[in-house]
């Protein structure tokens, strides 16, 4: 049994069986936020605080000096740039917006967790793993949609928006998130499902089992309307939160498609040489060698790498892109990172940096990844031109 009433506000009110829970959305860039959760924190004095945040983005709000602790190195050994690199797009707009504001992204999650703590209260992180909804994003979605994820979040790091804390307000209003959210839903419905509604599921489900008898959730505003949707239906199943917290495996085709590429030019030089004319495998070899390094070395340059950088680039690629178990970028990053590691400053100040255009090649730590990417892409460019000359040749 549930009900529900709004005596204030900045809040809504839930009966669920014997206990009361109390939602607040919030906008994650927005003084007022901030404002209104310290305040409701002192009005209800709930037994458990409940905040939109995993333990990664916990750590990273509430320990200034995270990036600095960074060990770059093991990131690119790990093979985990792509998802560093991913988090630093997310976050760069948001970051962006907030310096209009003056205040950081999740301040007002932050601020929650730290209130809570100092009154002695249960502080509940009850939003899903990132990386497991990321991975989930990735590789639940076709590879059109993937194409269009990508353009969405790069393409935020060119856009400029001027918010104020009157159109934050705005922001706040359900019905006004509800219809972005809904245009989301039929532009990208797989990835609204599972960046939306499935963390709408599994916050609700943690906000109603967390311990006390009144609970208080700060949540985004966009989280709001679901959340409460589901806590006032039907009691979650455990193995429901099982299902949306498990990374699915790649699939068969995704698995493959890396060895494709290999497989393809290893078929053509091995064809060349029992039926074409041998003549040309040395202007074949040199055709891929600089297809691939030239490309992936002009991408290189595009991000400003270090000379020994580019040079890398040019070597690795011809190779890297036969090796499916490596590819250029984490070459050239490692040896970005080792010529022009990046400082102490860079760590201190990659939040204000990313919030700019400017600041992406500013920035050292962002160089690293945008060398990454870059000479990435590059090698993928080189390597469907090399492609069409191997065709040519034999």
């Amino acid at each position: 049994m549930s009900e529900s009433h709004q005596p204030n506000n900045d809040y809504t009110r839930l009966i669920v069986d014997d206990k009361e829970i109390i939602l607040v959305g919030t906008a994650h860039i927005s003084q007022d936020s901030v404002d209104t959760v310290i305040r409701s924190i002192d009005e209800i004095l709930p037994d458990a605080v409940c905040v939109e945040l995993d333990e990664q983005r916990y750590q990273s709000l509430i320990n200034t000096k995270g990036w600095e602790s960074l060990n770059l190195k093991d990131v690119i050994k790990k093979r985990q740039i792509p998802f560093l690199l991913t988090n630093l797009a997310l976050s760069s707009y948001q970051k962006r917006m907030g310096l209009q504001t003056g205040v950081k992204p999740g301040a007002e999650l932050a601020a929650a967790a730290k209130k809570a703590e100092e009154m002695g209260m249960v502080v509940e992180l009850v939003d899903r793993n990132i990386r497991t909804t990321l991975l989930r994003v990735w590789r639940k979605t076709g590879l059109w949609n993937k194409m269009k994820v990508i353009a969405s979040l790069f393409g935020s790091l060119f856009e400029k928006q001027e918010l104020d804390e009157e159109e934050l307000a705005k922001l706040r209003e359900s019905d006004t998130l509800s219809s972005m959210l809904d245009e989301m839903g039929k532009l990208l419905p797989s990835v609204k499902q599972i960046l939306v509604d499935e963390r709408d599921t599994y916050m609700a489900y943690h906000i109603r089992n967390a311990p006390g008898e009144k609970v208080l959730a700060v949540v985004g505003a966009a989280h709001l309307p679901g959340i409460t949707r589901i806590i006032q239906g039907e009691e979650i199943s455990p193995n429901t939160i099982s299902d949306i917290s498990v990374i699915p495996p790649k699939t068969t085709l995704s698995k493959a498609i890396p060895w494709l590429i290999p497989g393809i030019v290893i078929a053509l030089f091995i064809g060349g040489f029992f039926f074409g004319n041998r003549d040309q495998l040395a202007n074949a070899a040199a055709a891929w060698v600089l297809a691939n390094g030239l490309f992936s070395a002009l991408g290189a340059i595009l991000a400003l790498g270090h000379p020994l950088t580019v040079i890398s680039a040019f070597i690795a690629a011809p190779i890297t892109s036969l090796n499916p178990t490596i590819g250029a970028g984490f070459i050239t990053a490692m040896v970005q990172t080792f010529v022009a590691a990046p400082t102490v400053r860079d760590m201190e100040h990659v939040s204000e940096d990313l919030a700019t255009v400017k600041g992406w090649w500013k920035n050292r730590l962002a160089r690293v990844m945008l060398v990454f990417l870059f000479s990435s892409i590059g090698s993928s460019i080189g390597t469907f031109v090399a492609l069409g000359w191997l065709k040519e040749l034999f």
